[in-house]
């Protein structure tokens, strides 16, 4: 397996540090717009592990250029493409996989285009609509898009494939639940805003009008930041409001398995969503470029790339993070012994152990996890698959067995936990 790993950003650095301990490769194309950033992370790569002969290469790469990733993939003789950017870039990454007759992977699906009146009816796009319409493409050519295939969305559709399969007979909701107790500080040790994750790529979830499926009904949105609820999340992390967001768990779940509803909540704050809302009403979460001065004439510049700029890159948050974040799926209904069932599954990572071992923060670090995890089983053959895919599609105990395994046993170490909780 030869990966062209696309982007060295947080979750792309962390993607290639947790890969240079597994053996299931043969080699890492680690590329970014920035060289020097590819160049950084094969550095702390070989600083912590030794000499890596070219089992590390770094590459040069326009993400926004589907003619360019295909070139770079056939120069590299690349099977496989690790998309680890934002996700308005994923359309030309996936179209340059393709081409250059590779394998393709994701952590985000493509964007949706929601209908102002009628946001995910037949005029709409859904979140993945433009990679599952070439799905048949995919397949005739014998060639894998494993789509979604991050935390979240990823483990934690894992989480549901393993529920269905071997905790209930009936489901009720698949309903993941993300929150986290994290705090990030000055200098001076002040609290302040800094958002642990792509802040174009929130924007982008948090604005859209959140979706959600239910059966009879099919896929339906409600008004950002609806329904709160206040969720109890495991390990210290206690309880957290969480509120309806656009993500691709719902668009994706309902393709492969059977429930009667499907959600998704994410733990925002009161804060954030203060922030969120305002940033809407200025209008400077618009993708559109304006034109605006500068000191060298005028230019023209999308208003929330300008917000992106002007706030602290995730990946340097580490040092000045504390806490913990918890990614998992709540999941109701009847349990295979015909009981009513209430079962928590999820993944917690600490920013103390992830800047130990990966100076990575946690956040971007537990998102990495899960694409490491699922390259080395479809490099073993464990899985394996043609067409547009989620993870739904695959084997889960055969991907949270080798996540729980201890490094000494050849697995990742990284127990993952199920949380009994009262049915309603």
């Amino acid at each position: 397996m030869r990966i062209l790993l696309v982007g060295a950003g947080g979750v792309g650095d962390a993607i290639a540090k947790i890969a240079a301990r597994r053996s299931f490769f043969e080699q890492i194309i680690v590329s970014d717009y920035d060289p020097a950033r590819a160049e950084r992370t094969i550095a702390w790569i070989e600083q912590k592990h030794g000499p890596q002969g070219d089992r590390f290469v770094a590459a040069q790469i326009d993400a926004s250029d589907a003619a360019v990733v295909e070139k770079v993939a056939r120069e590299h003789g690349a099977t496989h493409v690790m998309n680890a950017v934002e996700p308005k870039f994923v359309m030309p990454i996936f179209e340059g996989a393709k081409a250059a007759g590779a394998d393709y992977m994701d952590m985000a699906m493509s964007l949706s285009k929601p209908h102002p009146e009628n946001p995910y009816s037949e005029t709409g796009v859904k979140l993945g609509d433009e990679q599952f319409a070439v799905a048949d493409e995919w397949e005739s050519a014998g060639r894998l898009a494993l789509v979604g295939m991050g935390v979240e969305p990823g483990l934690s559709d894992v989480f549901a494939r393993y529920a269905v399969d071997h905790l209930f007979s009936e489901v009720d909701e698949l309903g993941t639940r993300d929150g986290a107790n994290l705090v990030v500080r000055d200098d001076e040790g002040n609290e302040i805003f800094a958002p642990s994750f792509s802040i174009w790529t929130t924007i982008e979830e948090c604005l859209n009008p959140p979706v959600i499926w239910e059966k009879g009904t099919g896929w339906f949105t409600t008004p950002p930041f609806s329904e709160p609820e206040v969720f109890d999340f495991p390990e210290g992390i206690g309880p957290v409001e969480c509120v309806n967001v656009e993500h691709e768990e719902v668009l994706l779940m309902p393709r492969w398995l059977d429930a009667k509803r499907v959600t998704f909540k994410y733990g925002l704050g009161d804060e954030f969503i203060g922030i969120l809302k305002t940033l809407n009403q200025l209008g400077l979460d618009k993708t559109e470029p304006i034109r605006v001065r500068s000191k060298n004439g005028p230019v023209e510049v999308a208003p929330r790339d300008v917000v992106a700029a002007g706030l602290p890159d995730p990946a340097t948050l580490g040092p000045r993070m504390t806490g913990k974040t918890c990614a998992g799926l709540w999941v109701t209904g009847t349990g295979v012994d015909g009981s009513p069932r209430d079962v928590y599954l999820y993944h917690v990572s600490d920013n103390e152990c992830t800047m130990a071992e990966y100076e990575a923060q946690c956040v971007v670090w537990q998102t990495a996890l899960n694409p490491v995890i699922a390259l080395e089983l479809l490099a073993t053959g464990a899985w394996s698959g043609a067409g547009v895919l989620g993870p739904e599609a695959f084997d889960a105990k055969l991907f949270l067995d080798l996540m729980a395994l201890p490094e000494s046993e050849g697995g990742y170490g990284q127990a993952w936990g199920l949380q009994e909780r009262t049915p309603a």
